[in-house]
């Protein structure tokens, strides 16, 4: 993901990257843009991906509101434990 953020890669390009298989890059690179996180344009024979940028800031801002709610629930939860503490 973080690769074809900054350039546009052959689906080759990229399993050379890594020590998985072609077919297992192509697999991850078909579910990056089914979830619109990368798109995929034909050159010859090859398929060059690229990053999706604005679905990406997207996602990041998703998980940040997601990261507020769930450390305020903690806050919340750590406060009533602390509450509930036996004195003494």
């Amino acid at each position: 993901m973080r690769r074809t953020l900054s350039a546009e890669y052959s689906v080759s390009e990229l399993s050379r990257c890594y020590s998985t298989s072609f077919a297992a890059v192509q697999k991850h690179v078909a579910v990056l843009e089914k979830a619109g996180l990368v798109t995929k344009r034909a050159k010859g024979r090859e398929q060059l991906v690229s990053g999706n940028l604005e679905t990406v800031q997207s996602v990041h801002g998703l998980l940040d509101q997601l990261e507020t709610l769930w450390r305020e629930r903690l806050d919340r939860f750590d406060q009533t434990l602390h509450e509930n503490e036996p004195k003494g």
